[in-house]
């Protein structure tokens, strides 16, 4: 009965000991690389949204030129309304 004993703990101490840890430590390592890129499709949609985002940063600007021209002091009054981006 010791043999079939000894037959079973010595190979569970060694994949405890060696090939869990192991296992464990290459598993997370993928996990951490594959989640650190971006998709095709996330890449697009990031290209996507920082091309609009500079459209609407320039439709802004140029609203805000109007604005200027139209009516002057229009900052001012927004500031004291308690309109938040206001202040430049």
């Amino acid at each position: 009965m010791d043999g079939v004993a000894v037959a079973f703990f010595v190979p569970t101490v060694v994949f405890l000991v060696i090939v869990a840890p192991l296992w464990i430590f290459l598993h997370y390592r993928s996990k951490q690389r594959s989640q650190s890129e971006l998709s095709g499709d996330e890449r697009h949609a990031l290209e996507s949204l920082g091309s609009r985002a500079e459209s609407m940063a320039e439709r802004i600007e140029t609203l805000e030129s109007i604005l200027d021209a139209e009516t002057p002091g229009w900052r001012k009054r927004a500031q004291s309304d308690g309109y938040p981006g206001t202040d430049s």
